[in-house]
């Protein structure tokens, strides 16, 4: 059944539609084969994921909500779709913010959304799908303060979508991974919270799971593998591999990112790494010829250092693709830390599928509760 109608924000050009949607009833544990184009505009590769595993729902689907004032006019880096279930009970629903990568040369990273909802919305979560603007519209910072400016806006919206505000995740992957590290590793940095769209909110999100985004801009070259930067400068119309002036990390800060390190440092989301960053869920394959798997390594190293929380899935025979979250892949090599310490890892949660991210971020706001 489809059906139109607005929602709030939506802008009067464009305005917002809704359409409804129904899960199977009764499914338990079916996995989904199906094939991803790679929101990260780089590769595409087939994914299979774990779908729904429990009572089919109504859904609601609010198309193209806008979160702020489009910028450029007509762009879309500042839309997002918000798909909710049908309330059962008065509780109030975590949601899961989704951000797909583009190496931020789009702004349709709210379409990444559409494979990730089945999953949720059938556990009972809200969840968004957030565009933020491409390098093409505005650089860094503009990327972090649209993101933050999303979070914002579903957290002031919270109890029209019965949303718990104390229950945010983001997810994302390749450059919607960095975004996704970055909003949460700055949630106490408020010289990096911009002025876009709703203010005086909390920008804070209590789960991060970023999917192999880059995190030390330059390091990256030194850690590419064998052939790597040849591939890469030939996709990319470059020929210094990602220190290239041309690169989509010297495109995000406006400079080639060797003449600037300043700059680089200040969107390095390992600048920021603290010991009150939320828990972390990071998964990278081994086989990613574009950002290095080192990338979430460093990330997860100083995250362990910091003394906060987080799970490393490091995937043997994956390159950069959403692929990874197939409960088919190769076991990976699995580490967490909590407190400073190594604390184990469940043997159902070896994995990084949607189910494996679903238990992660339960345990993580029962861990805050506590």
């Amino acid at each position: 059944m489809f059906t139109a109608a607005s929602a709030p924000g939506a802008r009067r050009a464009t305005p917002a539609r809704t359409v409804r949607w129904r899960l199977p009833r009764a499914v338990t544990a079916i996995a989904a084969a199906v094939t991803v184009t790679l929101l990260s505009g780089l590769a595409a590769a087939p994914s299979s994921a774990a779908t729904a595993s429990a009572a089919g729902r109504d859904v609601t689907v609010h198309k193209d909500i806008a979160y702020a004032p489009a910028q450029l006019a007509g762009s879309r880096g500042h839309l997002l779709d918000l798909y909710v279930p049908e309330q059962r009970g008065r509780a109030r629903r975590p949601v899961l913010i989704v951000t797909g990568g583009s190496a931020w040369r789009r702004d349709n990273g709210k379409d990444f959304a559409a494979q990730i909802a089945p999953h949720f919305t059938a556990a009972g979560y809200v969840v968004a799908g957030v565009s933020v603007r491409s390098t093409s519209q505005a650089q860094f910072p503009a990327q972090l303060h649209d993101a933050k400016a999303a979070v914002r806006w579903l957290r002031a919206h919270a109890a029209r979508y019965r949303i718990d505000p104390h229950r945010f995740a983001m997810m994302g992957d390749s450059s919607g991974g960095w975004a996704t590290t970055m909003v949460a590793v700055t949630g106490d940095v408020p010289a990096l919270e911009g002025a876009v769209g709703v203010t005086g909110v909390s920008s804070k999100v209590q789960a991060a799971v970023n999917l192999y985004g880059p995190t030390n801009f330059l390091r990256m070259d030194r850690h590419m593998l064998p052939g790597a930067c040849a591939a890469f400068n030939k996709m990319m119309g470059t020929t210094d591999c990602h220190n290239d002036e041309g690169s989509p990390e010297s495109q995000l800060v406006g400079c080639a990112i060797k003449t600037c390190p300043e700059k680089v440092r200040e969107a390095n989301p390992i600048t920021y790494v603290s010991r009150n960053d939320p828990p972390f869920l990071i998964a990278h394959g081994q086989d990613d010829q574009l950002v290095p798997h080192n990338q979430s390594q460093a990330l997860y190293w100083a995250l362990k250092r910091a003394c906060a929380t987080a799970t490393f899935y490091s995937v043997p025979g994956v390159g950069h693709s959403t692929g990874i979250l197939s409960p088919d892949v190769t076991r990976p090599q699995v580490t967490s830390t909590s407190r400073c310490r190594n604390t184990p890892v469940p043997y159902r949660a070896s994995r990084p599928t949607l189910r494996t991210i679903q238990s992660f971020l339960e345990a993580s706001w029962s861990r805050a509760r506590h």
